[in-house]
């Protein structure tokens, strides 16, 4: 029987978290020396502590690996699952399915290594389903455990499994990645073929039709090559982009309207899935990877460090002429010799923000934007205010990942007026897909008449008010 991981401390070398993965009630970390942390609700053992006491902070679950270190991380939505660079994965978590893969149906308190992969066997690909797991071999050889009452597993039945066990019918066929939905599993071969298997009552397997599949079933192959899949625990989506960069959804959500091009799948479940979700972990800055950014970090608002302070809604930001000069054409004009800005200690301004503000002068420092996408409208006004065409790229892609029923008009007419055809066009294909509820939001009423017309003439020509 494998021995299970022991816990261990924090590490003092702790560096920023890097992907993440979400059940239910949980969290899951992963940085970039292999340590694991999490947080959130454990009365099923989840942060694999081996306590069921919740934790409101992030905990290191590493346990003193050795040679291996954790390189990925998926989580159920009871239950988690790490791989290690050696090509081991360890499961914890609620197992009432047999999802943990450790031979029973008993929870795991502590993370133990899958029984069932064969020593040869170096995996390089894990999911996690709700209460089903998967596991693709470096030899292309995909492993199934867990719940399988829609055919998840792809074994040609619906029985659970508390093993991994070899899916023959794909024998032949070398798989290099697998993803999972809310019960359903999809698959890509190295061919560039995705292949489906599982629950379909929302068409989620692209089948034409709302029957499960207990083995796997190739997606029409007329599409095109796939170079990447897509679909996430909470959702019954599921996506994929060819080589040429078309993208595809199918599922519980709204057919695609229109020629809006997306760049990624992330934009795809920002627009189609519900509730919105990115598919997979988006990579954060890394800041202590890179001691220039660290420090940069450091500096910005940092009382005893600045030349200079800049004044919004009566509080003070603190920052350093030089940098600002450095970073910005607006701040190089501003602290010219024919300015007398440039002769004073502080600035206060009321044109935006605080917030809004602040968060472009970290730009500033840090190259990145930690601003809420409700907030990215303002942001990007700054941006086209003041030249910063790198931000305003930043400013759309958050914006695009957060677009909701309720802000998709203001964002659909801040396109329009900083003529960003790419957004206008995301933002009228949302609205397409959200048409009764867009309607009826107050944003749509307090539309320029003549915005309002051209947007209710492009939806009636799209067929949105077809009975």
């Amino acid at each position: 029987m494998p021995k299970p991981l022991e816990s261990g401390s924090i590490s003092s070398d702790t560096v920023p978290l890097i992907p993440m993965s979400a059940g239910a009630t949980h969290m899951c970390a992963l940085t970039t020396n292999g340590h694991v942390y999490m947080w959130g609700d454990n009365r099923y053992y989840q942060l694999g502590n081996g306590s069921t006491t919740q934790s409101t902070e992030p905990t290191d679950t590493t346990w003193g690996l050795v040679s291996d270190k954790v390189v990925d991380i998926s989580c159920g939505y009871n239950h988690t699952l790490a791989l290690t660079n050696g090509g081991h994965v360890y499961g914890w978590g609620y197992n009432g399915n047999g999802q943990v893969g450790n031979g029973t149906g008993n929870n795991q308190s502590v993370p133990i290594q899958v029984n069932g992969l064969l020593e040869s066997c170096r995996v390089v690909s894990i999911a996690c389903g709700v209460n089903h797991s998967m596991a693709v071999s470096d030899t292309g050889a995909v492993y199934s455990w867990g719940y399988n009452d829609y055919g998840q597993l792809g074994l040609g039945h619906q029985t659970g499994q508390t093993l991994p066990v070899l899916i023959t019918h794909l024998d032949n066929i070398f798989i290099c990645r697998v993803v999972c939905g809310y019960n359903h599993t999809m698959v890509l071969s190295d061919e560039g073929k995705v292949y489906m298997f599982g629950q379909c009552d929302g068409g989620q397997l692209g089948t034409g039709n709302t029957a499960l599949q207990t083995i796997p079933v190739q997606l029409d192959n007329s599409l095109g090559r796939f170079l990447d899949i897509a679909s996430n625990r909470a959702t019954n989506i599921s996506a994929a982009i060819t080589l040429e960069g078309r993208c595809y959804v199918w599922g519980q959500c709204q057919p695609l309207i229109g020629n809006t091009r997306y760049e990624s799948l992330h934009d795809i479940f920002a627009v189609f899935s519900a509730p919105t979700v990115t598919y997979e972990s988006v990579v954060l800055s890394d800041l202590l990877d890179n001691p220039l950014n660290a420090n940069m970090d450091e500096a910005f608002d940092d009382r005893n460090t600045s030349n200079f302070k800049i004044i919004v809604e009566g509080k003070p930001i603190y920052v350093h002429k030089e940098i600002l000069r450095i970073r910005c054409q607006h701040f190089r004009s501003l602290f010219g010799n024919n300015w007398p800005e440039g002769e004073k200690e502080e600035l206060e301004l009321d044109q935006y923000s605080y917030e809004v503000y602040k968060s472009f002068l970290r730009y500033l420092y840090t190259g990145e934007v930690c601003v809420a996408p409700e907030d990215g409208i303002e942001l990007l006004d700054l941006a086209e205010s003041y030249c910063e065409t790198h931000l305003k790229q930043k400013c759309v892609r958050l914006i695009r990942n957060g677009i909701t029923v309720d802000n998709v008009i203001p964002v659909y007419l801040a396109a329009i007026k900083f003529t960003i055809k790419e957004l206008e066009d995301l933002c009228f294909t949302y609205s397409l897909a959200h048409m009764t509820r867009v309607t009826q939001s107050q944003a749509c009423k307090d539309m320029e008449p003549k915005i309002y017309k051209d947007f209710i003439t492009k939806a009636s020509e799209k067929g949105a008010f077809r009975h």
